[in-house]
């Protein structure tokens, strides 16, 4: 016979399953211990860049019981968002992926708005909270011991069914769950991803990243200007970069998403390489209306296509 805490369980994943999301794997809520001397000496060494704000609230961070009270159920949500659509002028300037539909994080937020309200009506009284990178949690690391794959050379996340294109969310609640295994590590021997990232922003034995140099952080995260010192290196990306994914061994598995949101529009895909140098700030508002690309702005989007010039 199942008891209370199994079939809320299976509840949650059924359901969670049935609104798209691809894997879920549930933690015990306690202290990343390990995780924080890692993130400590990460940014000691200051690999965020000028990220600063991954300097703030470390200690809600590595507890999410510091950032929600009383949560004991960390619950790791895999949404993929891998096409075989590209961008029709392979000479134009290129934007990673998971940017080509609508922003993932109204997308699945509203998606886990969704869950949280279906667990109440089923189960009663559940508080929990909701995220979609938009809190101090650290993410890769909670889908890793929810069991949702392992953190790879590239340090993403991986899973030997589906490869890397994911979205990661978290539900963070207040009940008991049964609670899933963190996986083995395949990464082997491999290191294509070491090996063809232009900018040696994963280090040479893998497991760590550089983000000062990462070409997603260059195009996105830094308001500066770009350093010369990688002028020449971008390899035509103008927002994010998915280089270390389309090397790696494990995304032939990959499977297209089946999300109409994330559906690019042709507009987009249509863009070529004049359209986007030429690219006005009023097409700019029409063509990135509801995306995460956005967020570069224009004048930064515009930044980084000149600087690949």
């Amino acid at each position: 016979m199942k008891t209370t805490t199994s079939l809320h369980t299976r509840w949650l994943r059924e359901e969670a399953h049935r609104l798209g999301f691809d894997f879920v794997g549930i933690a015990r809520a306690e202290e990343l211990t390990q995780e924080a001397r890692h993130l400590a000496s990460w940014l000691t060494a200051g690999r965020h860049g000028k990220m600063t704000y991954m300097e703030n609230h470390f200690d809600k961070r590595i507890d999410p019981r510091r950032l929600v009270e009383g949560t004991k159920s960390v619950v790791s949500l895999c949404f993929s968002y891998h096409t075989d659509d590209q961008q029709a002028d392979e000479t134009a300037p290129k934007i990673a992926k998971y940017a080509y539909g609508k922003d993932y994080n109204d997308v699945l937020k509203a998606k886990l708005k969704q869950l949280l309200a279906w667990l109440r009506q089923q189960i009663g009284d559940v508080n929990g909270r909701c995220f979609v990178d938009s809190a101090p949690i650290m993410e890769r690391e909670w889908a890793q011991r929810a069991g949702n794959g392992w953190l790879g050379k590239n340090t993403l996340l991986l899973h030997p069914k589906q490869g890397s294109y994911f979205f990661l969310a978290e539900l963070l609640l207040d009940i008991d769950l049964d609670y899933d295994h963190p996986m083995k590590d395949y990464c082997g021997r491999c290191t294509r991803c070491i090996d063809a990232c232009p900018t040696a922003a994963i280090a040479p034995e893998g497991y760590l990243l550089d983000a000062s140099k990462c070409i997603s952080y260059l195009t996105i995260e830094l308001r500066d200007a770009l350093p010369d010192e990688f002028r020449g290196k971008m390899e035509n990306w103008a927002f994010g970069c998915d280089i270390c994914q389309e090397v790696c061994p494990w995304n032939r598995f990959a499977k297209a998403h089946t999300e109409p949101d994330f559906t690019a529009s042709s507009d987009l895909l249509q863009l070529t390489k004049s359209d986007w140098q030429d690219l006005t700030e009023e097409v700019f508002e029409t063509v990135f209306a509801k995306s995460a690309v956005r967020r570069t702005k224009w004048k930064g989007l515009m930044r980084n296509i000149d600087f690949l010039k």
